[in-house]
Protein backbone atom coordinates (compact mmCIF):
# COMPACT_ATOMS: atom_id res chain seq x y z
CA UNK A 1 0.00 0.00 0.00
CA UNK A 2 1.47 4.06 -0.81
CA UNK A 3 2.25 5.11 2.02
CA UNK A 4 0.21 8.08 3.23
CA UNK A 5 -3.15 6.69 1.17
CA UNK A 6 -5.78 4.75 3.12
CA UNK A 7 -7.71 2.20 0.64
CA UNK A 8 -11.38 3.01 0.17
CA UNK A 9 -13.21 1.78 3.05
CA UNK A 10 -15.41 -1.35 2.54
CA UNK A 11 -19.28 -1.29 2.29
CA UNK A 12 -21.15 -2.24 5.79
CA UNK A 13 -22.09 -6.27 5.13
CA UNK A 14 -25.79 -6.08 5.12
CA UNK A 15 -26.17 -7.69 7.97
CA UNK A 16 -24.50 -5.35 10.07
CA UNK A 17 -26.33 -2.81 7.61
CA UNK A 18 -29.65 -4.31 8.49
CA UNK A 19 -28.71 -4.49 12.15
CA UNK A 20 -28.09 -0.88 12.64
CA UNK A 21 -31.19 0.18 11.05
CA UNK A 22 -33.32 -2.17 13.55
CA UNK A 23 -30.92 -0.57 16.69
CA UNK A 24 -32.21 2.92 14.77
CA UNK A 25 -35.92 1.95 14.55
CA UNK A 26 -36.25 0.56 18.13
CA UNK A 27 -34.69 3.65 19.56
CA UNK A 28 -37.17 5.94 18.14
CA UNK A 29 -40.01 3.90 18.89
CA UNK A 30 -39.12 3.52 22.73
CA UNK A 31 -38.94 7.74 21.89
CA UNK A 32 -42.20 7.54 21.33
CA UNK A 33 -43.17 5.32 23.67
CA UNK A 34 -41.39 5.93 27.22
CA UNK A 35 -39.83 9.25 26.44
CA UNK A 36 -44.10 10.50 25.58
CA UNK A 37 -44.78 9.63 29.11
CA UNK A 38 -41.84 9.82 31.05
CA UNK A 39 -42.09 12.69 33.88
CA UNK A 40 -41.25 16.08 31.86
CA UNK A 41 -38.50 17.02 34.23
CA UNK A 42 -36.77 13.60 34.30
CA UNK A 43 -37.02 13.79 30.31
CA UNK A 44 -35.58 17.06 29.80
CA UNK A 45 -32.84 16.58 32.42
CA UNK A 46 -32.54 13.29 30.03
CA UNK A 47 -32.14 14.82 27.30
CA UNK A 48 -29.72 17.81 28.14
CA UNK A 49 -27.55 15.62 29.54
CA UNK A 50 -27.26 14.05 26.27
CA UNK A 51 -26.80 16.93 24.32
CA UNK A 52 -24.10 17.45 26.50
CA UNK A 53 -22.29 14.45 26.55
CA UNK A 54 -22.69 14.46 22.79
CA UNK A 55 -20.80 18.11 22.83
CA UNK A 56 -18.01 16.91 25.12
CA UNK A 57 -17.40 14.05 22.50
CA UNK A 58 -16.87 16.59 19.80
CA UNK A 59 -18.20 14.24 17.39
CA UNK A 60 -18.40 15.28 13.63
CA UNK A 61 -21.54 16.42 13.46
CA UNK A 62 -20.24 18.74 16.09
CA UNK A 63 -17.41 19.91 14.20
CA UNK A 64 -18.96 20.73 11.21
CA UNK A 65 -21.81 22.54 13.31
CA UNK A 66 -18.72 24.74 14.43
CA UNK A 67 -17.54 25.23 11.54
CA UNK A 68 -20.69 26.39 10.60
CA UNK A 69 -21.08 28.68 13.35
CA UNK A 70 -17.82 29.95 12.11
CA UNK A 71 -19.46 31.68 8.84
CA UNK A 72 -22.67 32.46 11.02
CA UNK A 73 -20.10 34.59 13.45
CA UNK A 74 -17.82 35.90 10.98
CA UNK A 75 -14.57 33.67 12.27
CA UNK A 76 -11.87 32.05 10.84
CA UNK A 77 -11.21 29.48 13.45
CA UNK A 78 -13.23 27.70 16.05
CA UNK A 79 -12.61 29.73 19.55
CA UNK A 80 -13.96 29.69 23.17
CA UNK A 81 -16.97 31.17 21.77
CA UNK A 82 -18.01 29.28 18.86
CA UNK A 83 -17.29 25.56 21.79
CA UNK A 84 -20.08 27.70 24.46
CA UNK A 85 -22.22 28.68 21.23
CA UNK A 86 -22.23 24.70 19.68
CA UNK A 87 -22.84 23.26 23.58
CA UNK A 88 -26.08 25.77 23.41
CA UNK A 89 -27.20 24.44 19.74
CA UNK A 90 -26.39 20.96 20.70
CA UNK A 91 -29.66 21.56 24.12
CA UNK A 92 -31.83 22.96 21.64
CA UNK A 93 -31.19 20.36 19.05
CA UNK A 94 -31.59 17.60 21.66
CA UNK A 95 -34.88 19.63 23.09
CA UNK A 96 -36.44 19.40 19.86
CA UNK A 97 -35.85 15.57 19.67
CA UNK A 98 -37.09 15.61 23.09
CA UNK A 99 -40.47 17.75 21.96
CA UNK A 100 -41.09 15.64 18.92
CA UNK A 101 -41.40 12.32 20.80
CA UNK A 102 -44.13 14.35 23.44
CA UNK A 103 -45.80 16.40 21.32
CA UNK A 104 -48.60 13.89 20.58
CA UNK A 105 -49.39 14.58 24.76
CA UNK A 106 -49.62 17.78 23.97
CA UNK A 107 -52.49 19.76 24.03
CA UNK A 108 -54.02 22.54 21.87
CA UNK A 109 -53.79 25.29 24.92
CA UNK A 110 -50.12 24.02 25.50
CA UNK A 111 -49.51 24.05 21.25
CA UNK A 112 -51.25 27.57 20.85
CA UNK A 113 -50.99 29.23 24.58
CA UNK A 114 -47.06 28.82 24.08
CA UNK A 115 -46.50 30.16 20.78
CA UNK A 116 -45.27 33.59 20.01
CA UNK A 117 -45.34 34.55 16.23
CA UNK A 118 -45.17 37.89 14.39
CA UNK A 119 -46.36 38.35 11.00
CA UNK A 120 -49.07 35.05 11.38
CA UNK A 121 -50.78 37.99 9.30
CA UNK A 122 -49.80 37.86 6.05
CA UNK A 123 -50.03 33.74 5.78
CA UNK A 124 -53.51 34.01 6.88
CA UNK A 125 -54.49 36.84 4.43
CA UNK A 126 -53.39 34.88 1.38
CA UNK A 127 -55.06 31.61 2.88
CA UNK A 128 -58.28 33.27 3.20
CA UNK A 129 -57.92 35.02 -0.30
CA UNK A 130 -57.59 31.53 -2.16
CA UNK A 131 -54.25 31.92 -2.78
CA UNK A 132 -51.96 29.18 -2.01
CA UNK A 133 -48.70 29.56 0.38
CA UNK A 134 -45.59 28.09 0.36
CA UNK A 135 -43.85 28.43 3.97
CA UNK A 136 -39.79 28.01 3.28
CA UNK A 137 -37.83 27.48 6.66
CA UNK A 138 -34.68 26.86 7.98
CA UNK A 139 -33.60 23.79 10.49
CA UNK A 140 -34.65 26.07 13.20
CA UNK A 141 -36.55 25.89 16.49
CA UNK A 142 -39.33 23.20 16.76
CA UNK A 143 -40.91 22.99 13.34
CA UNK A 144 -43.40 20.31 14.13
CA UNK A 145 -44.51 22.04 16.80
CA UNK A 146 -44.85 25.16 14.61
CA UNK A 147 -47.14 22.74 11.78
CA UNK A 148 -49.21 21.75 14.87
CA UNK A 149 -50.03 25.24 15.86
CA UNK A 150 -50.69 26.12 11.88
CA UNK A 151 -53.16 22.87 11.73
CA UNK A 152 -54.47 24.11 15.28
CA UNK A 153 -55.25 27.65 13.44
CA UNK A 154 -57.40 25.55 10.87
CA UNK A 155 -54.94 25.69 7.95
CA UNK A 156 -53.83 21.93 7.63
CA UNK A 157 -50.53 21.80 4.97
CA UNK A 158 -48.79 19.47 3.09
CA UNK A 159 -44.84 18.80 3.65
CA UNK A 160 -42.63 16.60 1.69
CA UNK A 161 -40.76 13.80 4.02
CA UNK A 162 -37.32 12.36 3.45
CA UNK A 163 -37.26 8.84 2.75
CA UNK A 164 -35.17 7.10 5.82
CA UNK A 165 -34.45 3.47 6.18
CA UNK A 166 -35.44 1.53 7.55
CA UNK A 167 -38.83 1.63 5.84
CA UNK A 168 -40.35 1.37 9.35
CA UNK A 169 -38.46 4.01 10.88
CA UNK A 170 -39.68 6.52 7.54
CA UNK A 171 -43.22 5.17 8.47
CA UNK A 172 -43.12 5.99 12.58
CA UNK A 173 -42.38 9.65 11.27
CA UNK A 174 -45.35 9.25 8.45
CA UNK A 175 -47.31 8.61 11.29
CA UNK A 176 -46.49 10.90 13.29
CA UNK A 177 -46.72 13.98 11.50
CA UNK A 178 -49.99 12.75 10.26
CA UNK A 179 -50.94 12.83 14.01
CA UNK A 180 -50.36 16.07 14.24
CA UNK A 181 -52.66 16.85 10.76
CA UNK A 182 -50.13 17.24 8.76
CA UNK A 183 -50.17 15.53 4.91
CA UNK A 184 -46.60 13.89 4.47
CA UNK A 185 -45.82 12.95 0.80
CA UNK A 186 -42.86 10.68 0.03
CA UNK A 187 -39.89 12.62 -1.82
CA UNK A 188 -39.82 11.25 -4.97
CA UNK A 189 -38.58 13.92 -7.14
CA UNK A 190 -41.36 15.25 -9.93
CA UNK A 191 -44.25 13.19 -8.55
CA UNK A 192 -44.00 15.14 -5.33
CA UNK A 193 -43.47 17.95 -6.52
CA UNK A 194 -46.53 17.95 -8.92
CA UNK A 195 -48.83 16.82 -6.24
CA UNK A 196 -47.23 20.11 -4.31
CA UNK A 197 -48.52 22.26 -7.11
CA UNK A 198 -52.01 20.92 -7.05
CA UNK A 199 -52.45 21.60 -3.59
CA UNK A 200 -50.77 25.43 -3.77
CA UNK A 201 -53.01 25.57 -6.62
CA UNK A 202 -56.51 24.74 -4.35
CA UNK A 203 -55.25 27.39 -2.37
CA UNK A 204 -53.59 25.41 0.41
CA UNK A 205 -50.41 26.04 2.44
CA UNK A 206 -46.90 24.17 1.77
CA UNK A 207 -44.50 23.89 4.28
CA UNK A 208 -40.93 22.89 3.47
CA UNK A 209 -37.58 23.55 5.13
CA UNK A 210 -35.37 24.57 2.77
CA UNK A 211 -31.82 25.49 4.18
CA UNK A 212 -29.71 22.80 2.81
CA UNK A 213 -29.72 21.04 -0.56
CA UNK A 214 -29.93 17.08 -0.28
CA UNK A 215 -29.00 16.52 -4.12
CA UNK A 216 -27.15 17.84 -6.86
CA UNK A 217 -29.58 20.45 -8.13
CA UNK A 218 -29.67 23.25 -5.38
CA UNK A 219 -29.05 27.10 -6.38
CA UNK A 220 -25.68 28.66 -5.16
CA UNK A 221 -26.43 31.26 -3.06
CA UNK A 222 -24.18 33.57 -1.05
CA UNK A 223 -24.95 33.09 2.74
CA UNK A 224 -23.40 34.37 5.38
CA UNK A 225 -20.39 35.66 2.97
CA UNK A 226 -19.74 32.49 1.55
CA UNK A 227 -21.31 30.08 -1.21
CA UNK A 228 -23.65 27.63 -0.21
CA UNK A 229 -26.43 25.44 -1.67
CA UNK A 230 -30.26 25.77 -1.15
CA UNK A 231 -32.95 24.06 -2.76
CA UNK A 232 -34.81 25.82 -5.41
CA UNK A 233 -38.34 23.98 -5.00
CA UNK A 234 -39.81 26.68 -2.94
CA UNK A 235 -38.91 29.45 -5.86
CA UNK A 236 -40.07 26.98 -8.57
CA UNK A 237 -43.54 26.40 -7.21
CA UNK A 238 -44.27 29.91 -6.68
CA UNK A 239 -43.55 31.10 -9.89
CA UNK A 240 -45.56 27.76 -11.12
CA UNK A 241 -48.33 28.38 -9.02
CA UNK A 242 -48.47 32.05 -8.38
CA UNK A 243 -48.50 30.90 -4.65
CA UNK A 244 -46.68 33.12 -2.29
CA UNK A 245 -43.33 32.81 -1.01
CA UNK A 246 -42.71 32.84 2.60
CA UNK A 247 -39.89 32.89 4.57
CA UNK A 248 -40.25 31.67 8.26
CA UNK A 249 -37.84 31.68 11.00
CA UNK A 250 -37.91 29.80 14.38
CA UNK A 251 -36.38 29.58 17.85
CA UNK A 252 -36.92 29.07 21.63
CA UNK A 253 -37.60 32.13 24.14
CA UNK A 254 -37.59 29.90 27.47
CA UNK A 255 -41.01 27.20 27.64
CA UNK A 256 -42.51 29.36 24.67
CA UNK A 257 -41.78 28.52 21.02
CA UNK A 258 -41.35 31.90 18.58
CA UNK A 259 -41.40 32.30 14.98
CA UNK A 260 -41.03 35.16 12.72
CA UNK A 261 -43.16 35.55 9.78
CA UNK A 262 -41.10 37.48 6.80
CA UNK A 263 -42.38 39.32 4.20
CA UNK A 264 -43.42 37.58 1.18
CA UNK A 265 -40.66 37.11 -1.56
CA UNK A 266 -41.92 38.50 -4.96
CA UNK A 267 -41.39 36.57 -8.39
CA UNK A 268 -39.34 39.28 -10.43
CA UNK A 269 -41.14 40.96 -13.40
CA UNK A 270 -38.14 40.78 -15.34
CA UNK A 271 -35.47 37.99 -16.51
CA UNK A 272 -35.69 33.87 -17.75
CA UNK A 273 -37.54 31.00 -15.43
CA UNK A 274 -33.87 30.54 -14.27
CA UNK A 275 -32.94 33.63 -13.15
CA UNK A 276 -36.32 34.19 -11.45
CA UNK A 277 -35.25 30.92 -9.36
CA UNK A 278 -32.04 32.16 -8.02
CA UNK A 279 -32.68 35.84 -7.18
CA UNK A 280 -35.67 34.21 -5.18
CA UNK A 281 -33.55 31.57 -3.30
CA UNK A 282 -30.94 34.33 -2.82
CA UNK A 283 -33.81 36.60 -1.04
CA UNK A 284 -34.87 33.29 0.98
CA UNK A 285 -31.38 32.81 1.96
CA UNK A 286 -30.83 36.72 3.19
CA UNK A 287 -34.10 35.96 5.23
CA UNK A 288 -32.26 32.71 6.59
CA UNK A 289 -29.32 35.02 7.68
CA UNK A 290 -31.52 37.33 9.28
CA UNK A 291 -33.44 34.51 11.69
CA UNK A 292 -30.11 32.70 12.38
CA UNK A 293 -27.81 35.99 12.92
CA UNK A 294 -30.51 36.59 15.98
CA UNK A 295 -30.71 33.47 17.17
CA UNK A 296 -27.80 31.40 15.82
CA UNK A 297 -28.09 28.96 19.27
CA UNK A 298 -31.34 27.40 17.59
CA UNK A 299 -29.82 26.56 14.32
CA UNK A 300 -29.86 22.57 14.39
CA UNK A 301 -27.68 22.69 11.21
CA UNK A 302 -24.68 19.68 11.95
CA UNK A 303 -24.18 18.98 8.08
CA UNK A 304 -22.65 20.34 5.51
CA UNK A 305 -24.36 23.86 3.79
CA UNK A 306 -21.10 25.43 2.19
CA UNK A 307 -19.97 24.46 -1.28
CA UNK A 308 -16.57 24.08 -0.50
CA UNK A 309 -17.47 21.70 2.53
CA UNK A 310 -19.30 19.46 0.11
CA UNK A 311 -17.35 16.56 -1.01
CA UNK A 312 -15.75 17.61 -4.42
CA UNK A 313 -17.89 15.34 -6.48
CA UNK A 314 -20.85 17.52 -5.62
CA UNK A 315 -19.68 20.67 -6.02
CA UNK A 316 -20.38 21.17 -9.36
CA UNK A 317 -23.47 19.01 -9.90
CA UNK A 318 -26.51 20.22 -11.50
CA UNK A 319 -29.62 18.68 -12.26
CA UNK A 320 -32.38 21.05 -12.65
CA UNK A 321 -34.52 23.94 -11.21
CA UNK A 322 -36.65 22.23 -9.28
CA UNK A 323 -34.31 21.23 -6.04
CA UNK A 324 -35.61 18.93 -3.21
CA UNK A 325 -37.27 19.81 0.23
CA UNK A 326 -36.42 18.00 3.29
Amino acid sequence: MTPGIRPPRPPRPPRIAAARDEVMDAAYALGWTVVRKMPERAARAAFTALADRTWQRHTSGVRQLERNLCRVLGKDAVDDEVRVLSKKVLRSYFRYWLEVFRLPEYDRDRIVGRMRVTGHEKIFANLDSGRGVILALPHMGNYEQAGAWLVYQGHPFTTVAERLKPESLFDRFVAFRESLGMEVLAHKGASAYGRLAQRLRAGRPVCLVVDRDLTDSGIDVEFFGATARMPAVSAALAIQTSAALIPVTLWYEGEYWAARVHDEIPVPDGGARQEKIAAMTQQLARAFEEGIAAHPEDWHMLQKVWVEDLPEERRNGRNGPEGTAR
